[in-house]
């Protein structure tokens, strides 16, 4: 099992949000969502960047991703009875979810966003995640009437099997988000075979 925080998560967590139909119906490969480069990855971790205080616990209500053209409002989502966590309908195009017995967005700790690539119909909500920059702003609206605002350390894209569990949802002693879809290549058999990761910290509010 994943953890976050003091919540429990199975290692399949992300997997159901790779839904690719819309490739599978023969939207072909060169529609594939584009994938972070190299020189988007994870600065030396012994290099922590300077962020903001931490904010109260508030349920984010949307997400805002400017430089990728995302607004999209936010869900929250549980576990199913699998323990697996829970994604957002995929008839949704524009809809993300936040994991709500998490940490929320802007408190100290990590917040888990996630939200699907594509659905039967075309790119979805994280369609061009894995186009997003370092240095990128994130703004979270959060439901006390503030917006958390992030800035994008790094985005990485890892295959399923090599999931780095403790480096996505590991506790953090600053506010910080992970932004998830899927990603690493399509295969017709396979559907996508892993997941865009965006990892980010709060670095103001107003």
């Amino acid at each position: 099992m994943r953890r976050i925080g003091d919540c429990a998560i199975a290692a399949v967590t992300v997997v159901s949000l790779c839904c690719g139909g819309w490739l599978l119906l023969g939207a072909g490969t060169t529609h594939a969502p584009p994938q972070p480069t190299p020189a988007e990855g994870t600065p030396d971790p012994g290099v922590q960047r300077l962020g903001a205080s931490a904010l109260p616990p508030s349920p984010p209500t949307r997400i805002r991703i400017p430089s990728i053209r995302v607004n999209a409002p936010l869900m929250g989502l549980g576990l199913t009875p699998a323990g697996n966590l829970d994604v957002p309908p995929a008839s949704d195009k524009n809809l993300a979810g936040w994991y709500e017995a998490g940490t929320t967005p802007g408190e100290r700790g990590t917040a888990i966003v996630a939200g699907h690539v594509d659905n039967t119909q075309g790119p979805a909500v994280f369609y061009d995640l894995g186009a997003l920059k370092k240095d990128s702003v994130v703004e979270v609206d959060r439901r006390d009437g503030g917006v958390a605002v992030f800035t994008v350390d790094a985005v990485e894209v890892y295959a399923v099997k090599d999931f780095p569990d403790k480096k996505v949802y590991g506790p953090a002693k600053r506010p910080e988000l992970r932004i998830i879809t899927c990603g690493g290549g399509y295969s017709r058999a396979t559907g996508y075979q892993g997941n865009v990761v965006v990892f980010a910290h709060l670095t103001g509010s107003r």
